[in-house]
């Protein structure tokens, strides 16, 4: 089958079209026939080698976590949840040594897929699962009561956006940070209030809720100057950590400020977690971004175009 992969590290120059044996589903395992797999920023960490992930020329490593396509194959002892002919969706965990979504296949525990949301197509559907799955963990590990004031920063990205788009489905009060080209998209998600991104947004946010943030959501990785913003006594859930990750534990202590980590892979094998995503976006509460879409030998160009940033949605390869 027709992959993309890497056999040593470096920039997007080092993934190439390969060719690996065609997989077959095992005991409790299905395969889907990708059609669409999107690029992610933790593939550029693959790529980069700054993952746990190491290839060689026997094994080289393929990214990807996120993929929809068609199910064609189902292993004995599956359940009837799912069927051959299924269009579906997963997040793909690239350390399983079957590998990452950019491939032509992918042979998954059948726990780890669900139908894709009526009326997407496979590219929108391959948006959701990392980055809402992680957008959803976050809001879990914080624990909001109704109707409070949370933070999100990165709303104009995708795990930010899905942030804000859930979060105001509980019955939040959502404030962002955003570019002033952004404001109409983050408008369209639901924000609250928005203030703009960059030094000293803590300030900002505190000059529209003077008592601070009930909680924060750092999808843009801004780690301990976003603490200010977050009153004593609330919580901040980050998606990265960061070179500083210790000095700013240290200051989150001294603030009395909760800190947790939005661990996505929490979330594998719970299908009852990517169903609730497939039925918000099939009714349009969360939305489906698509910003490109490239063929396999278009991956090398997807990465360098992620890599500038301002992408706003999902970079897709389509096989």
């Amino acid at each position: 089958m027709r992959a993309v992969g890497l056999t040593r590290f470096g920039g997007p120059e080092v993934l190439n079209v390969i060719d690996l044996p065609e997989p077959h589903a095992g005991a409790g395992e299905v395969r889907i026939r990708v059609r669409a797999a999107v690029v992610n920023p933790v593939d550029t960490l693959i790529r980069g080698g700054l993952s746990p992930i190491r290839p060689t020329a026997v094994r080289p490593a393929v990214p990807g976590l996120d993929v929809a396509g068609t199910i064609d194959e189902v292993g004995p002892s599956s359940s009837a949840r799912l069927a051959i002919g299924d269009d579906v969706m997963a997040m793909v965990n690239p350390t399983r040594a079957a590998g990452g979504g950019y491939a032509e296949w992918v042979v998954l525990p059948e726990a780890w897929v669900t139908r894709m949301p009526a009326g997407a197509s496979h590219a929108e559907a391959a948006t959701l699962p990392m980055s809402g799955l992680t957008a959803l963990n976050g809001l879990d590990h914080l624990g909001l009561r109704p109707h409070s004031r949370l933070v999100v920063t990165g709303a104009a990205g995708a795990v930010g956006g899905y942030a804000v788009q859930l979060a105001k489905e509980a019955g939040h009060q959502v404030l962002v940070d955003a570019a002033p080209k952004d404001l109409e998209l983050v408008r369209s998600l639901g924000a609250d209030e928005i203030v703009e991104r960059g030094p000293d947004v803590a300030a900002r946010i505190r000059a529209l809720w003077p008592d601070g943030a009930d909680a924060a959501l750092d999808a843009a990785v801004i780690g301990p100057a976003l603490l200010p913003a977050v009153r004593r006594a609330g919580s901040l859930v980050y998606v990265r950590s960061r070179p500083d990750q210790v000095a700013f534990e240290q200051q989150a202590a001294e603030r009395q400020v909760a800190l947790s980590y939005a661990f996505v892979h929490e979330y594998d094998g719970r299908p009852d977690k990517l169903d609730l995503l497939g039925r918000l976006a099939a009714t349009g509460r969360i939305s489906l971004r698509v910003a490109g879409v490239f063929p396999p030998e278009g991956a090398a160009e997807a990465h360098r175009r992620l890599e500038a940033g301002g992408v706003r949605g999902r970079l897709v390869l389509e096989f």
